[in-house]
């Protein structure tokens, strides 16, 4: 499972099942600020890399958050 993917199916576990694609966006499939928040946590326990709500709210799709994982994977 790629990263994408794996991003997806977190999201699909906080907006009750829905399915997620690679570029579907967060708020139009139902997020908001609190499971924002509940999935940026889920990022940093399993991922190791703290994403800020900015960058996070600013990246919408699983394939973006994806991207700033590595970008902060990198730095590391």
């Amino acid at each position: 499972m790629s990263l994408v993917q794996e991003v997806a199916a977190l999201w699909q576990d906080h907006l009750d099942g829905r399915e997620v694609g690679a570029d579907d966006d967060f708020f139009e499939l139902g997020g908001n600020s609190l499971i924002g928040i509940k999935v940026i946590d889920r990022v940093s326990q399993e991922y190791g890399v703290e994403l800020s709500v900015r960058d996070f709210y600013l990246a919408q799709t699983p394939a973006r958050v994806a991207e700033l994982i590595e970008r902060e994977r990198a730095r590391t």
